[in-house]
């Protein structure tokens, strides 16, 4: 009687055991045959073998046959690639007239001096290198630098997007060329169409459909699809794909940002950040509910008090920064993550062309041009003339890990006079 009784709950458990792995695979690979919404775009080549950890001699049974389904799919034609669902009735996002943000920032469409390119072979080492070296450099340290991978909590893994077809991950940092990157991607992986065909051209992707996060597949939405596998992929696809990221200035940065959302008359940023700023730092109790009418007050957020704001210890108490002035080492993990590629929108004519060369898809697309007028860092000295100098080197001390890692140079008389 004992004996039948374990036979049944083995076979019970058995059974249990195979509908998760049916699951899992029809999850990896069924929805490819039957051309079917799926996340996942078709990837290429065959992953590697993933390394062990620690003192484990070998994968666990589940993970071995994680490794073989995930194998097998990767070896399939790239060819039935995932649709997803299409956008609103079109509408290019070439600089129109009326688009008074585009007006703003403007672009760029001459010709580059083909002698001006740099040695990008030469630069991306030593952008890489400088990395491993302050990453590794006991002395040098910074908030979470010395945290695992696995420390990261996969809500701060929303800026890394994957692109399974040509095996490319792109961690975005806003304020650093993130629509034009962003439309690239969406091409690269036929992530999103107009009218039954993926989008070809990155700047005939509306804007609004760009920034949706529904449009993207990161590493955060892994866990929904993949629960308890979830960082074995990502450590697989970080193993595996190109990844890069695009940086520049930290000062500069945050001018632009300051101008885009608050120059502009943006009713989400004017509500969440610059009503509370006003009341903070230039004492204004009452306040009008939409953004064009304290425009037309005059009651705009100063960058005076948007420093205050970034310096002012109660901000992250209440929420992490915005994205728009995160620090780059809080958004994209460079001491956790091996970066195969370090852009600069300084140089970012030059590096996203040997970018797309490096990718081999050059001859797919071509990044768009860039913004003619961006914001300068010679414009820094105009910029933070009435903040105090105090301030500035509170502001640097925010940053510094972020001018350091990426090489930007100390910005000594900003800090000095």
């Amino acid at each position: 009687m004992t004996k039948a009784r374990l036979f049944r709950l083995s076979v019970v458990l058995g059974s249990i055991f195979m509908i998760l792995l049916i699951i899992v695979y029809w999850d990896n690979v069924g929805t490819a045959h039957f051309y079917l919404h799926t996340t996942f775009s078709r990837p290429h080549g065959v992953l590697p073998t993933v390394a062990k950890d620690g003192g484990q001699d070998s994968m666990s049974d589940v993970d071995e046959f994680l490794e073989k389904l995930l194998s097998s799919d990767l070896k399939r034609d790239v060819g039935l690639g995932q649709k997803t669902e299409p956008p609103a009735p079109h509408a290019s996002a070439r600089p129109v007239a009326g688009n008074l943000e585009e007006n703003v920032r403007g672009y760029d469409w001459s010709t580059r001096d083909a002698g001006a390119v740099l040695d990008q072979e030469q630069l991306q080492a030593e952008r890489r290198r400088t990395l491993r070296e302050l990453c590794a450099n006991s002395s040098f340290a910074f908030p979470t630098k010395e945290r695992s991978f696995d420390d990261i909590p996969n809500y701060e893994l929303n800026h890394l997007i994957v692109d399974d077809r040509h095996g490319v991950i792109y961690c975005y940092v806003p304020k650093v060329a993130c629509t034009n990157w962003k439309r690239v991607m969406i091409v690269l992986s036929e992530s999103l169409m107009d009218q039954g065909v993926p989008y070809a051209d990155p700047l005939d992707i509306p804007r609004e459909h760009v920034h949706n996060t529904s449009t993207h597949f990161t590493f955060n939405k892994f866990w929904r699809r993949y629960g308890k596998f979830s960082r074995h992929l990502m450590k697989i696809k970080l193993k595996k794909y190109t990844k890069f990221l695009f940086v520049r200035d930290p000062f500069v940065r945050l001018i632009s940002a300051f101008r885009s959302k608050f120059e502009l008359e943006n009713e989400e940023f004017y509500r969440r950040f610059a009503i509370p700023m006003l009341k903070l730092y230039s004492n204004h109790t009452s306040l009008p509910t939409s953004v064009s009418d304290a425009f037309e007050a005059g009651l705009r957020v100063s960058f005076s008090d948007f420093i205050q704001y970034l310096l002012d210890p109660r901000t992250e108490k209440l929420a992490p920064f915005n994205e728009h002035w995160r620090q780059v080492y809080r958004l994209c993990h460079p001491c956790q993550i091996e970066y195969d590629f370090v852009g600069k929108l300084e140089t970012l004519d030059e590096d996203a062309a040997h970018l797309l060369q490096l990718l081999k898809v050059e001859h797919l697309l071509r990044f768009p041009p860039s913004y003619r007028n961006r914001t300068a860092s010679s414009w820094e000295d105009d910029w933070f003339a009435k903040i105090p100098v105090a301030w500035r080197r509170q502001l640097y001390k925010l940053y510094e890990a972020d001018f350091v890692l990426f090489g930007y140079p100390k910005p000594e008389s900003l800090l000095q006079n």
